[in-house]
């Protein structure tokens, strides 16, 4: 098996730019930051989009179930698992306004997992959204 493997899920949305989902060096799977968009769908899960593409309003937990979902489908179809999960980044954009909500909801999804975890805000991402997740899991 190689020791150096890319990978894309086929249920997870299309990166927004040149690089994988998911890339394996030795029985380490780092995975590209991970938003809560839809596979083929151009509206974002939680987001009030205006004419111009800028974001009115969002719900913090439709997009943080949303990015869970898309990090567990690039984990399983890159041959890992929810529960290999083992460091987290995660990027609000509103760390005031949206850290509890976050926490209540990675603590139901992660309790029994438990990875390391960083949260940072910062002033936008690539995308209109709020939150992204940068994920390293363990792959046999």
């Amino acid at each position: 098996m190689s020791h150096n493997k890319s990978f894309n899920s086929s249920r997870a949305p299309e990166p927004v730019g040149p690089y994988p989902h998911a890339k394996r060096i030795g029985n380490l799977l780092f995975l590209s930051g991970v938003g809560p968009r839809k596979k083929g769908d151009k509206d974002i899960p939680g987001v009030t989009l205006s004419e111009n593409g800028e974001m009115l309003d969002y719900e913090i937990e439709v997009q943080c179930k949303a990015v869970f979902d898309n990090v567990r489908f690039i984990l399983e179809d890159a041959g890992s698992s929810w529960s290999n999960l083992m460091d987290i980044t995660v990027f609000l954009t509103n760390i005031n306004e949206d850290f509890a909500t976050f926490n209540r909801i990675y603590k139901d999804y992660f309790s029994d997992v438990q990875p390391c975890r960083t949260t940072v805000e910062v002033t936008a991402l690539p995308t209109p959204i709020a939150i992204e997740l940068k994920c390293i899991a363990t792959i046999e």
